[in-house]
């Protein structure tokens, strides 16, 4: 059982208990736990200390199973009874590991997490073996821990994509296992070269047995919902979509025959996201027919990424991945890929060219500003939106040559660039550019602080009122599939019956 979000399975009839209730009984139940041990080291039964505090022995046993919390006077007579003072009953401290397992035990059955299992409480007593207890116990810290790493916080989110980069930087961006499944995919419908069309990829999802179904119902967290049961993909049927309905439905595909299960970590959750997401590339640009496209265009002097996004009539950024998956394993050249939003922050990276991007001390980078002077921030200053632009960057680590392009998408414009040391230049289009910059970032005096007239002129007389990006701020939605109402999918498949 797969335990992302508790609330979703907890009877809303049922009031959760508060942090305050919860903490005070708590302290009911150590405070039974203490009185139990005592007892039973004084060698008294409840019957024996019944007669010495004058309280029924039914009354005693709920005080020492925590169920009920003695009164001062009670307290105080137990106190003398046990021959210990009121604040020895009080101690902080479980009076044995037994003692402080079952409090744990307990802790953990009345808390929201066991809760939401739906499971059956299990009765602490004497009559429950050691072994058992330490078992529950410990299936509860495990629980809580496995839980607590991947909630999807920020940082953890950062972690997990620095992870995967790394991973990206040590296979040059290419997975074979993809390529060689995608490469069955399209042998068995009969694709080989060429832009992949709309009834090819839908003889792919009849191959491999889906059926296709067009919404305009469908969540809005969602691109696509997969019905396992009846295996029909749904898709929505909008003019608006920035996404390519192909890779929309080959993403979804991909799922299914890459054997991913639900995710159980967010780290999960984004390799799968490559994975299906290279996969997709992958049937819409062999890897066969493309890679012959670049030899030939290397062969040339002619490499150009637009080039490629035409030849298979696929997107700027998707041609431009593409080519990082491409160019190491067959082309014998290191690069690096930016997507930049118009304000200057990275969204999306990839290098394996040593360039120096930015990071923070964790070594992410999502979300760094981009040196100024960097080919991805000076294309947005260009008038001529039709072609690419090209310049050469001379930074700390060498000299390096970009292209880059400008696509406006409803969150703002983005640039998407390639990059390459200066040693492979020699092979793309647009080498002869005149077009240089200079960049000595990470110093802050490249492009950090402003120059030096301008700040005598204006520091401490500017005081702007900055624009908050509270996601930033928020932890990562919850779930197998973070962002996506897994109630809200629920409804749809079941409306669709």
């Amino acid at each position: 059982m797969n335990v992302t979000a508790p609330t979703w399975n907890r009877s809303s009839s049922q009031e959760p208990e508060t942090d305050q209730g919860i903490d005070a009984a708590l302290d009911t139940l150590a405070l039974g736990r203490r009185i139990r041990h005592l007892r039973k080291s004084k060698g008294l039964t409840l019957d024996d200390v019944s007669t010495l505090v004058d309280t029924a022995p039914s009354q005693l046993s709920l005080i020492e199973n925590g169920k009920r919390e003695p009164k001062l006077s009670l307290l105080k007579s137990l106190a003398r009874a046990l021959q210990v003072g009121v604040d020895d009953l009080l101690g902080a401290e479980p009076p044995t590991r037994r003692a402080a397992l079952e409090i744990d035990l307990e802790r953990a059955q009345r808390g929201p997490l066991y809760e939401a299992l739906g499971l059956p409480t299990v009765r602490v007593g004497t009559r429950l073996p050691m072994d058992v207890l330490e078992s529950l116990v410990g299936l509860q810290h495990e629980l809580e821990r496995r839980l607590n790493e991947q909630a999807a916080t920020p940082e953890e989110a950062r972690r997990a994509n620095t992870a995967l980069r790394q991973e990206m930087r040590q296979r040059n961006n290419y997975y074979k296992e993809i390529e060689q499944e995608a490469a069955k995919v399209l042998a068995a419908v009969g694709h080989d070269e060429g832009p992949l069309s709309h009834h090819r990829a839908a003889d792919i999802a009849e191959h491999l047995g889906f059926s296709l179904r067009f919404v305009g119902n469908l969540p809005h967290s969602t691109r696509s919902v997969t019905d396992l049961k009846n295996k029909r993909i749904y898709l929505t049927q909008t003019s608006r979509s920035e996404h390519d309905p192909r890779s929309v439905l080959l993403q979804a595909l991909g799922h299914y025959l890459l054997g991913h299960e639900a995710p159980t970590s967010y780290a999960d959750f984004l390799d799968q996201r490559v994975a299906t997401n290279y996969f997709a590339a992958a049937l819409m640009m062999p890897e066969k027919s493309t890679t012959a496209f670049l030899r030939r265009a290397k062969a040339n002097r002619e490499l150009a990424i637009e080039d490629l996004r035409d030849a298979f009539a696929v997107s700027y950024e998707t041609a431009a991945h593409r080519f990082t998956n491409l160019a190491t394993e067959h082309l014998g050249m290191t690069c690096h890929f930016q997507k930049v939003h118009e304000s200057g922050i990275l969204h999306k990276a990839y290098e394996n060219d040593r360039v120096n991007f930015p990071a923070d001390h964790t070594g992410a980078i999502e979300g760094q500003s981009i040196c100024r002077y960097w080919t991805s921030r000076v294309v947005f200053d260009q008038l001529d939106k039709f072609r690419s632009f090209e310049q050469y960057t001379d930074t700390v680590n060498g000299t390096y040559w970009c292209t880059a392009r400008t696509e406006r998408h409803s969150s703002g414009l983005y640039s998407l660039s390639i990059g390459v040391p200066f040693e492979h230049v020699k092979w793309f289009r647009g080498r002869d550019t005149k077009e240089r910059c200079q960049s000595t970032c990470p110093d802050e005096n490249c492009c950090r602080r402003p120059p030096a007239e301008l700040s005598s002129e204006w520091f401490g007389n500017a005081w702007p009122s900055t624009r908050a990006n509270t996601h930033l701020l928020a932890a990562m939605p919850t779930g197998a599939f973070p962002g996506v109402d897994e109630t809200e999918v629920y409804r749809f498949l079941q409306q669709q019956r």
